[in-house]
């Protein structure tokens, strides 16, 4: 446990709002069953976002040969699908900050259920269009919803770690089990699945299944205390606080220990909602600070994960050999995605990223000079993808740190918002330097945006240790003196 004091002790006379008294709570509360059920739920739901994801990847040879449509149609529908996250994103920050976290969640699983559900069923292209940004808008938020959700239910001492393993489920097992669920469904099982033409329909089909998470969060999830007490619903704070420390979701009509004392104005203010503060002050620093972070990391990533095999298919390796190099170095992100677990519980964020993106730098160079073999392309393109993982699961814990209950949600999509629109332009300008300069020159760039990532990280605070509320303290001040 992270403080001395038992859960009972700590009422509201004890800190100047109800806020603060939750974050005391939480940190007198051991993490348990309960949390560890809440955490399974969240990691499975951005493990089925991931598997969605990249689904139009895996199904894309498969729809061309069906629907005979040509690669820039495929890639379309991609960018269709790109573009409605970064919608969907913006759309879950201030669902998360008005409606609660809950809600979100399960909001953005059932908009993406119902958009895969349109693709496999889908009589044509226009249709499918119209499928995939249905599944962009629910793909966009769900990771961001869980890293609040997360930040917001665990001790200060865990808090990082839990929400970093978040990633060992996306960007870990997510990125290896999706390829591999894609080759048996359509490879073995495609015949049973209608063959060729209609096994990708199954492949979206299959996927609607994460729709019974859905019922799984309506019923057991529980709204953060953190959100709730934010909104003076101290009733229900105090309820949720009780089963957590009672290690159960269930409510099973046990007596509800008043942790935080409704009388008094300042433990049942309502805190106002207003998302522009991301843009100003405190948080604007904070904002610009992790958006340069996000957009270098994530852009170096998904430029990687689009240009590699195209790369090893130019060194002279068959298309067939390049997927199957890709698949075995993603083992390297599973890896890293666990180091940031680890390293989230025991260093410091602004350390972590800096040596992290510094590591980076150097395999990014050494894989661009020296991958000249199998081995080494192997060795040398898991050791980058480990780092990859480790700097995007550190920023996953992060960035919910970095903003007061009342606009965590929004704040966080906006970090989110950078990698998408990263992830869509970086490749872009990297594919045409690749085709230019060659395999050296564009990881020479990757380099360059690792090393503007290790000095943005000095601009953003250290969270390591602290609590939510004493990390957002100058924050709540300068809100005030705005007037928010």
């Amino acid at each position: 446990m992270h403080s001395t004091d038992s859960p009972e002790q700590l009422t509201s006379h004890q800190a100047p709002d109800a806020v603060s008294v939750v974050g005391r709570v939480l940190d007198a509360i051991p993490f348990n069953r309960a949390h560890r059920l809440i955490l399974l739920m969240v990691l499975l739901g951005a493990f089925f976002d991931v598997m969605e994801e990249n689904a139009l990847g895996a199904v894309g040879p498969a729809l061309k040969s069906a629907w005979n449509i040509s690669t820039p149609e495929l890639a379309f529908l991609q960018t269709v699908t790109i573009g409605a996250m970064i919608i969907g994103k913006v759309v879950t920050g201030v669902i998360g900050d008005h409606k609660g976290r809950r809600f979100a969640l399960a909001f953005n699983l059932g908009v993406y259920c119902l958009g895969a559900l349109i693709c496999a069923l889908a009589p044509g292209y226009t249709v499918l269009a119209i499928g995939r940004f249905i599944v962009g808008i629910g793909l966009g938020g769900e990771i961001a919803a869980g890293m609040t959700m997360l930040s917001e239910l665990v001790s200060t001492k865990y808090r990082g770690a839990v929400v970093a393993s978040l990633n060992v489920g996306a960007g870990g097992f997510g990125n290896v089990v999706s390829f591999g669920f894609a080759a048996v469904v359509l490879g073995p099982l495609g015949n049973f699945f209608g063959g060729p033409e209609n096994s990708w329909r199954w492949m979206f089909g299959l996927l609607v299944l994460p729709a019974v998470l859905v019922l799984a969060y309506r019923r057991f999830l529980p709204e953060t205390p953190r959100y709730l007490a934010s909104r003076g619903r101290i009733d229900e704070a105090n309820g949720v606080l009780t089963r957590l420390a009672n290690g159960r979701l269930k409510d099973t009509g046990a007596p509800v220990t008043p942790y935080i004392q409704s009388a008094g104005v300042a433990t049942a203010t309502v805190e106002k909602v207003r998302l522009s503060e991301v843009f100003h002050g405190v948080l604007l620093r904070r904002t610009s600070a992790l958006a340069v972070i996000s957009w270098m990391t994530f852009g170096a990533q998904v430029t990687v994960l689009v240009l590699m095999p195209t790369i090893l298919v130019e060194q002279g390796y068959t298309i067939t050999k390049s997927l199957a190099f890709t698949m075995v170095m993603n083992v390297g992100s599973l890896l890293g995605a666990a180091a940031a677990t680890y390293a989230a519980l025991h260093l410091p964020r602004r350390f972590v990223i800096t040596v992290g993106a510094v590591a980076a730098c150097l395999a990014a160079l050494a894989f661009g000079f020296l991958a000249t073999s199998p081995a080494l392309v192997l060795i040398l393109g898991a050791l980058f993808q480990f780092f990859v993982l480790l700097l995007n699961s550190t920023i996953f814990a992060w960035a919910p740190e970095l903003y007061p209950t009342r606009v965590r949600a929004f704040g966080t999509a906006m970090v989110a918002v950078q990698g998408n629109v990263a992830g869509a332009f970086v490749p872009i300008g990297a594919g045409l330097l690749f085709d230019s300069a060659g395999m050296v020159a564009v990881f020479v760039l990757i380099a360059v945006m690792y090393s503007v990532m290790a000095v943005a990280s000095r601009f953003a605070p250290e969270t390591h240790g602290r609590s939510l509320e004493d990390i957002n303290s100058d924050a709540t001040s300068d809100s005030t003196s705005q007037g928010v």
